[in-house]
């Protein structure tokens, strides 16, 4: 009798200590409680407002600040715009032809709003936006004995110069976008530059099917 009191109370001693053992490895494998830490703040493209990140997410490349790359390229791509937009504007008194007059509505409408998004940008990091003007060193861009040739031309010889001088002008803007998409750093740089290469190749492939 003596025997089996023992064997029941070792028994008994031995599935207290799995029981416990049970308990123990339970609490090591539960998942910790989550840090608190501080918020991460997103900052917003050119003229948006910054934002918290949401869990989990990694901020992008916006938020490592603007590189010499980015402020390069928008310094280049204002005045870059703005001719093309003063080339575009010679079109409604010198054509009637549709597709000539649809390129050039086609060319304001996207840079207009691409030069005021990078003046502001510009402008919010201390930077002077650049003054009017024609730097022919800039890849594409028409000199001025160029562009007075351009206004003194009409109908068909205007449409063929025009076609002319907007080729080499978007060929020049993308090796511009092409440098800010490789060495930018800024999230909305970086945008307009993909928007600025995608496009103008576009509308290459458009003027030289006008032009032949």
């Amino acid at each position: 009798m003596r025997n089996r009191s023992k064997a029941r109370g070792f028994s008994a001693a031995v599935l207290a200590a799995f029981a416990l053992a049970g308990c123990t490895d339970s609490a090591s494998t539960a998942p910790a409680a989550p840090e608190q830490t501080a918020p991460v703040i997103v900052p917003g493209g050119p003229g948006g407002e910054s934002r918290t990140a949401q869990p989990g997410e990694t901020p992008g490349p916006a938020a490592a600040g603007p590189s010499a790359a980015d402020v390069r390229f928008a310094e280049s791509m204002i005045p870059h715009h703005r001719q093309a937009l003063e080339m575009s504007a010679l079109v409604a008194d010198r054509t009637q032809t549709p597709s000539i007059r649809a390129l050039a509505d086609r060319i304001a409408t996207s840079q207009g709003p691409e030069i005021a998004v990078m003046s502001d940008w510009l402008t919010r990091l201390g930077r002077a936006v650049p003054a009017h003007g024609h730097k022919g060193d800039m890849p594409g861009m028409a000199a001025l004995e160029e562009m007075n040739r351009l206004r003194g031309l009409r109908g068909a010889e205007f449409n063929r110069y025009f076609l002319e001088l907007m080729i080499t002008h978007h060929q020049g803007a993308l090796g511009m976008a092409a440098d800010e998409m490789k060495n930018g750093t800024d999230q909305g740089m970086r945008r307009i530059a993909k928007d600025v290469y995608h496009g103008q190749n576009i509308e290459i492939a458009r003027m030289k099917n006008l032009s032949g």
